[in-house]
């Protein structure tokens, strides 16, 4: 059967057992551990889900169509995920995949108006969801593990006061801060330099929550949020921050993007850019991913961005890597979603709780064994904007340095 070839030529490593729907048992792989046993309760399975793995795996499982026996979700899609390499190779599955990189412009094409619907498939979802997994100040990107058994807090925390060293903030600085999210990044550079900042987001339930969190916070002569698309911005800035936003603006849009930062940043600015990115070539986003979390979204690779910064005259002053700090992020995301699994039950039904505990799962390996991470682009228009040597990044984080307390403005809710 076309699901049996696909397992023995894909799995090699850990082990996999299956049970078909007429009760048959397959195993594969080394009997390493991590293992896992699934079973498949329709016959038609063995041909569906080796035609499209990416996305009838996921909907299986969501359906009740495939079950773990033994081991855990996570077992089984960390199996999927050290194989993933090797599996994709499958002939079947490399014909699809070409096509799907073929195709990723048309389905990445976010232009104003459906950027906003694309938004708000994900975002604009019931607050308590998100209160049930992320942090007080609901920080929705990589945290940044100083050491790597510091809590999500302190870790969300260190986030912030990293990316604001970069961007060497003062009282008299302006800054945007494209796709604000809830806006804890703002508050923070707002309350830890009193800089002025506007932060825009395609979300209204963002909009209307970092709103009042600036009202709440008593910095609403400071802070300013706009439900706008970041393209009808019009006015320069000393600085822009973005994080996690990058991800959404479509590889059709990257020579878009790069030339709305250069006409909005002033000629001595600094830019932020906090985005995923894959270590690999260039490819095509997860079809289950791209239909169920995250419609519009696409991960880029180095190769992909670098190109547009080059022909929009905006110089890469800074470039890091975070390689498994997602990961960490993410597992504890995880375990604080589990936590609250009858909450998650009770706010939008079993499946929908089950298609965000695969989310998470697969996320999390995506960052522990197939190559994603996250790159953070600083961003100038002239050579002398930054200073000379990268000593000023740590020297403001170590003076910004508090103990992590409670403030009225961090609040997400």
């Amino acid at each position: 059967m076309l699901f049996t070839s696909l397992m023995k030529y894909g799995i090699r490593m850990q082990a996999l057992r299956v049970i078909d729907a007429k009760g048959k048992e397959y195993v594969f792989g080394d009997g390493s551990r991590p293992r896992c046993t699934v079973r498949l309760w329709k016959r038609s399975l063995n041909y569906t889900l080796p035609l499209n793995p990416g996305l009838s795996v996921a909907e299986a499982y969501l359906d009740g169509d495939l079950t773990i026996e033994d081991g855990t979700l996570f077992d089984f899609i960390e199996v999927a995920a050290i194989n993933y390499s090797r599996i994709e190779t499958f002939p079947l599955l490399n014909i699809l995949r070409w096509i799907g990189i073929g195709s990723r412009k048309l389905k990445q094409y976010n232009p104003i108006g459906v950027a906003q619907k694309n938004v708000a498939h994900h975002y604009d979802l019931s607050d308590d969801l998100y209160d049930l997994f992320l942090d007080q100040d609901r920080q929705y990107s990589c945290a940044y593990f100083e050491t790597p058994d510091v809590g999500l807090e302190a870790a969300q925390l260190a986030k912030k006061r990293h990316i604001a060293a970069k961007l060497e903030l003062s009282p008299e600085t302006h800054v945007l801060d494209i796709g604000c999210g809830w806006g804890g990044m703002a508050l923070y550079i707002a309350q830890e330099t009193a800089a002025r900042v506007t932060g825009v987001t395609l979300s209204e339930e963002q909009y209307k929550i970092a709103t009042e969190r600036a009202a709440l916070a008593g910095l609403s002569d400071r802070v300013q949020f706009r439900l706008q698309d970041y393209r009808e911005v019009d006015e320069t800035f000393d600085r822009i921050v973005s994080v996690g936003m990058y991800e959404h603006v479509g590889v059709h849009h990257y020579d878009e993007f790069a030339a709305k930062v250069h006409a909005l940043l002033k000629p001595q600015g600094i830019a932020l850019i906090h985005t995923i990115g894959r270590l690999d070539e260039p490819g095509a986003t997860n079809p289950w991913i791209a239909e169920y979390i995250f419609p519009g979204g696409y991960i880029p690779a180095l190769s992909e961005v670098a190109p547009t910064l080059e022909r929009h005259q905006l110089l890469l002053s800074d470039l890091e890597v975070l390689r498994l700090h997602y990961a960490s992020t993410l597992r504890h995301w995880r375990e604080r979603f589990l936590a609250r699994w009858d909450d998650a039950v009770a706010l939008y039904a079993e499946r929908f709780a089950r298609m965000w505990d695969f989310y998470l799962a697969g996320s999390e390996t995506s960052f522990q064994h197939e190559g994603m991470v996250v790159l953070q682009f600083q961003l100038t228009r002239q050579i002398d904007a930054v200073p000379l040597t990268r000593d000023y990044i740590s020297d403001w984080e170590r003076d910004h340095c508090a103990p992590l307390v409670q403030k009225k403005s961090v609040s997400g809710g």
